[in-house]
């Protein structure tokens, strides 16, 4: 029996760009590909092992002629609008349901803050969740099975009870070994509010 969904935030409510900030990111930093050091970097910044003064200062040291204001953009380019038709398709949808909604999203200071300040209904957004999970406040980050298992446990749910969607397969896939009902939502053919015809309240 379904008593949960977990939904992903980018790609699933809000729109990103994810090459397009990766072309802008290389272009800015002169570089032909992003490093293994810039990759831990950027997961301890999601994972909220680091600051976001100290995220600024690994970029300032290693591309010391990058000015910081092109950085911020740089890293905030990936997020692009949020339809509203889709708010309005999950406040319908907490009308029609008493599941358990929650909000589960790979994310980071600097990136939610941006979203605070261009999207006029993110709190209505958020109240719409029963439990609001951002990877950089609950120092866990997708697709580590510890994250999978906390939710759970912070929500004494079996991942049998549970449907959960995201748009990047090894997050799915990881969630989906664990015993999770999952929907992998491709954003170029797919849309969040074709969730009714996939599953039976």
């Amino acid at each position: 029996m379904l008593k949960a969904i977990i939904f992903d935030f980018g790609d699933i409510f809000i729109n990103l760009d994810k090459s397009g900030a990766m072309n802008r990111a290389l272009e800015l930093f002169n570089i032909e590909g992003i490093d293994s050091d810039m990759i831990s970097i950027n997961a301890s910044y999601e994972k909220g092992e680091i600051t976001t003064e100290q995220f600024k200062e690994y970029y300032r040291k290693r591309f010391s002629l990058i000015d910081e204001a092109d950085l911020i953009d740089t890293w905030n380019c990936i997020i692009k609008d949020f339809p509203k038709y889709r708010l309005d398709f999950l406040r319908d949808l907490r009308q029609e349901t008493d599941l358990s909604f929650m909000l589960l999203s790979n994310t980071n200071e600097l990136h939610i803050q941006y979203v605070k300040d261009r999207v006029p209904f993110f709190n209505e957004f958020k109240n719409h969740f029963n439990q609001f999970y951002l990877s950089h406040e609950i120092q866990r980050r997708k697709p580590e099975s510890e994250i999978y298992n906390w939710v759970l446990e912070q929500n004494d749910l079996k991942a049998s009870e549970c449907l959960f969607i995201d748009d990047t397969t090894e997050n799915t896939e990881a969630a989906k070994s664990l015993g999770f009902q999952t929907w992998n939502l491709d954003p170029s053919c797919q849309d969040i509010i074709e969730l009714k015809e996939r599953i039976i309240f």
